[in-house]
């Protein structure tokens, strides 16, 4: 049986969010902490601390998971004190799960199913820099010492980190299970995952992208405009599932190359410029980044840094302008509906006191005004995809992402360059548009179909077409 991380039932650690005063300022940082029987796992929060600058909080999330295991792997197996064995059997436990396959029974209550090879590998790798960063920055903690202040899960997650240190060349840079070449037998490594190439691109089908819209996101007798531009800024310029969360009011213009069209810019959470209309208290205009505008104007921090609902990831890769991601619309039309239902929903937003600067709000549910959440908005796709009789799967292109790979798609299938599907895309890399833009199941028989065509004149073309007649006879 395999299984995902949520599988893995933690019973000794819980996890949490933890206000962070590092200093005597009033400034705090809400990070994902793990609460143990004696308080909360100073490492781990001392670790986020020191990478909040460059380490999202999706990423602190998950190393909380993976971090969470371990102890409980640790906890269930006390008398463990070999390294090798120590890393390594929690590796393998993680690839096989923690029952007894003749009885069905976990005699260490951990109940752990099988994971595949990716999240396994993810687990090590959070473990890896984690224990890492903590054998170099807590030397004389991680030795235990007597004079350690430490509660019994500080000085075990420490311990741990200062025997990956003292053997990591033993270890290998990364470990896992079953090393299979002899030659490097004193290593652990991971079990490599078998390469799958992606049937079908998971891309939103485009000929029910109209009636998703007029049909799908209806709301009584009228359309649901809000998330019909959320979609509109996904299927017709790319943009990932989470960014629209961070559009200003003041973001979108019309642009002034087609004044039919919209000129969206959906700037980077924090460091974005500021809207040009902000003012001070004293009424002088005020320049700076959007972290600052936020803490300034509505003592708000951006929504990368929130770890509840209101928050929204933003994936980085590459910026048109000083910070700011612009939407490239394809087909045009796209901005120009755009514009269309903009400039309607303004009208539904313009009656309410907003107590931030973000363009999409609850509107009819309370808090009205507030900021509206991705969560909502998946739950609205989901029914209104299902309103039009769609099932909701990843791999049918049926979820938001969809739209991002339909875009991509359309693309590569109009003959635009791939270095510019890169820019309109706001990738780093040439490379990361692949999966976008591969071929479908269709398109790989026709290509096959039309090489057959042209081989058919060949000697062996012409001896396989009268192959038949040699085995019917």
């Amino acid at each position: 049986m395999t299984g995902d991380p949520k599988h893995l039932m933690s019973h000794v650690v819980v996890s949490l969010r933890a206000k962070v005063y590092t200093d005597s300022t009033g400034a705090f940082a809400e990070l994902p902490a793990l609460l143990t029987e004696g308080g909360l796992l100073s490492p781990l929060l001392d670790y986020f601390v020191a990478r909040r600058h460059d380490r999202s909080l999706a990423w602190m999330k998950k190393v909380v998971r993976s971090t969470q295991l371990f102890l409980d792997y640790l906890q269930s197996n006390p008398a463990e004190r070999d390294t090798y064995r120590l890393f390594q059997n929690f590796a393998q436990r993680l690839y096989t799960g923690t029952f007894d396959r003749s009885t069905g029974i976990d005699p260490s209550g951990l109940c752990w199913r099988a994971l595949g090879p990716q999240d396994c590998a993810h687990i090590v790798n959070d473990l890896t820099g984690f224990f890492g960063w903590l054998g170099e920055v807590r030397p004389s903690a991680a030795q235990v010492n007597p004079r350690y202040a430490g509660d019994a899960f500080d000085r075990m997650t420490d311990e741990a980190a200062y025997k990956y240190r003292r053997d990591r060349a033993f270890l290998g840079h990364t470990w896992a299970t079953n090393a299979t070449d002899p030659s490097s037998a004193h290593l652990v490594r991971y079990k490599r995952a078998p390469k799958v190439e992606q049937a079908e691109p998971p891309q939103f089908p485009d000929e029910r992208f109209m009636e998703l819209l007029t049909e799908g996101f209806k709301v009584g007798r009228g359309l649901d405009l809000r998330n019909i531009l959320i979609t509109l800024l996904l299927h017709g310029a790319g943009f990932r599932a989470s960014e629209p969360f961070h559009l200003y009011v003041s973001d979108v213009i019309p642009d002034p190359s087609n004044e039919r069209s919209a000129l969206v810019r959906i700037h980077h959470p924090s460091f974005g410029e500021a809207p040009a209309d902000w003012r001070g208290s004293d009424g002088q205009s005020r320049r700076g980044n959007r972290a600052v505008y936020l803490s300034e104007k509505f003592a708000l921090v951006p929504r990368t840094e929130l770890l509840g609902s209101q928050s929204a990831g933003w994936k980085g890769g590459s910026h048109d302008g000083p910070y700011y991601k612009q939407a490239h619309w394809f087909l045009p039309e796209f901005g120009e509906l755009f514009l269309t239902v903009w400039q309607k929903y303004m009208h539904e937003v313009a009656v309410l006191n907003r107590p931030h600067p973000f363009a999409f709000v609850n509107l009819r549910s309370e808090p009205r005004a507030a900021m509206y959440c991705l969560p909502q908005f998946n739950k609205a796709h989901r029914a209104a995809c299902e309103r039009i009789g769609l099932k909701v799967a990843k791999h049918l292109g049926t979820t938001p992402h969809g739209h991002r790979h339909a875009y991509g798609k359309r693309l590569s299938n109009a003959g635009v360059d791939e270095f510019l599907i890169r820019r309109f895309m706001h990738h780093a890399s040439v490379e990361s548009q692949g999966v976008y833009t591969q071929p479908t199941s269709k398109e790989a028989r026709d290509a096959l179909a039309a090489a057959a065509q042209r081989l058919g004149s060949t000697s062996l073309g012409t001896s396989l077409s009268n192959a038949d007649t040699i085995f019917l006879n």
